[in-house]
């Protein structure tokens, strides 16, 4: 197993794990932005605009990054007096919050609006996670970085447990992918299961159904790939 993971889902619901090469090539997940050098403020973005247009921006105070439909953009900081501006040639990007404005050319986006949920997935995306889970009462996610490490968030976001990643075990059969590991003081097992799942809050349908035993208690939740 090398460091990233393919979860193949057979027959529209089922999910297996797939070795792949340690260089990511997909391409909304461009290597510029992070490889370089960590963005610790750097925030992630999924706009939304009045005309149907949609983009992801990852923004940090020197420089945007815009992943449109087209392809993948970096704009530099520009002065402006109202929001951030990012412009090279003829294409400006403006922000504000969590309202935004492209424009290229003739070509106009505006009121663009933030969707956060959407733009809490492709953060993590972008942060290299290859998988992740969510679940309420009291509300937790899990994300899993192959070859690296797994982290679990409980209590809405107010505990957190950080495990090294360790090779899983896959059922093909029975259609799961389990992961086992511990430390001196906790434990933690997941299963990824490859019936389709919808969150309990929202009714978002997923993938995966997702069941997560850390240090006795269990959690159950719904989860997808990200890459």
């Amino acid at each position: 197993m090398k460091n990233h993971i393919y979860f193949i889902f057979l027959f529209n619901a089922f999910a297996l794990l797939m070795a792949c090469s340690d260089t990511i090539t997909h391409d909304d997940k461009v290597a510029d932005p992070l490889d370089q050098h960590e963005q610790v403020n750097a925030q992630t973005y999924v706009y939304e605009c009045s005309d149907g247009y949609s983009f992801i921006a990852r923004i940090d105070t020197e420089r945007a990054w815009l992943f449109l439909r087209e392809g993948t953009i970096s704009l530099p900081h520009a002065p402006s007096g109202s929001g951030a501006k990012y412009s090279e040639g003829q294409i400006i990007f403006w922000s504000k919050g969590d309202q935004a404005r492209l424009e290229s050319g003739d070509e106009k986006h505006i009121n663009c609006k933030n969707n956060r949920a959407k733009a809490i997935w492709e953060d993590a995306k972008l942060r290299g996670v290859d998988f992740r889970a969510v679940g309420n009462e009291p509300g937790w996610n899990l994300e899993i970085i192959t070859g690296e490490k797994i982290v679990f968030f409980g209590d809405y976001g107010q505990v957190r447990y950080e495990f090294a990643s360790t090779e899983p075990a896959v059922d093909q059969q029975e259609r799961k992918i389990i992961y086992t590991a511990q430390d001196r003081e906790h434990e933690l097992s997941i299963v990824i299961d490859g019936r389709p799942c919808r969150d309990t809050m929202s009714g978002e349908p997923f993938e995966t159904t997702v069941t997560i035993m850390l240090n006795g208690k269990k959690y159950r939740g719904c989860g997808k790939a990200l890459h």
